[in-house]
């Protein structure tokens, strides 16, 4: 037998139905197909929110005239749900150690940006399932990059921030941690960094660590401006 012969036998075996499979209703094909809405891996959720994962905005949700009880109703459950979203996105970039402050920073953040999933108590924002409805995008994309700045603040400003509120130094609180994690600082801020939290914040302001001075005087640039037109 040639070997074209033999895939064909083979495929013709492999398309055979099975001869104990039940036969099919005649009325199977025509059935009407039913859906599966349960939430995918990819819906947005609380926590694909948490997790700062991609998602799909997959809820299906009927939109009515605006209420402003949905509208408060909306905001109300996003945020009910601040305290502990802040609290998970500070303490798992600080390996479980808390602060308080940046903490309450982020909740304020939060407060602010719950301001856009209202969506005008037009749909809830959330569906019976845990789906962020597709008109609350931009407050999703709002509350997305508020745990996303507040990650970042607490690695890389919170050990910082706190030793210059123990040390006294000025501009602490919101300010210490919005300038840290941006690497900058006021001169007064970080002299008083580079005296008494060297260690705590020379990964994120490296300057601190090499004793830099701030910001020269009217004086020395003009001495500084005079030297160089001389040197031409």
């Amino acid at each position: 037998m040639s070997m074209k012969a033999i895939l064909v036998s083979l495929f013709l075996l492999g398309a055979a139905p099975d001869g104990n499979a039940p036969a099919l209703p005649p009325d199977a094909l025509a059935a009407p197909p039913v859906a599966d809405d349960s939430p995918t891996a990819w819906a947005c959720t609380i926590d694909t929110l948490r997790a700062g994962k991609e998602c799909v905005f997959e809820a299906d949700l009927s939109t009515g005239r605006p209420d402003d009880s949905q509208d408060t109703a909306n905001k109300k459950i996003l945020q009910d749900a601040a305290r502990a979203l802040c609290s998970e996105a500070v303490g798992t970039m600080r390996e479980g150690r808390p602060d308080t402050k940046l903490t309450a920073l982020c909740e304020r953040r939060f407060t602010t940006a719950v301001d856009q999933c209202g969506l005008d108590g037009t749909a809830s924002v959330i569906d019976a399932k845990g789906r962020f409805a597709p008109g609350a995008r931009a407050c999703y994309r709002a509350l997305s990059s508020v745990l996303q700045e507040v990650q970042l603040m607490a690695t890389v400003a919170s050990p910082c921030c706190e030793c210059a509120a123990r040390a006294g130094c000025p501009g602490t609180g919101d300010r210490c941690y919005a300038d840290v994690s941006q690497q900058i600082a006021p001169p007064a801020t970080l002299a008083c960094l580079n005296d008494r939290c060297a260690d705590a914040c020379s990964m994120v302001l490296p300057s601190v660590s090499s004793g830099s001075r701030s910001a020269p005087t009217a004086r020395e640039r003009d001495r500084s401006s005079r030297s160089g037109s001389a040197s031409l």
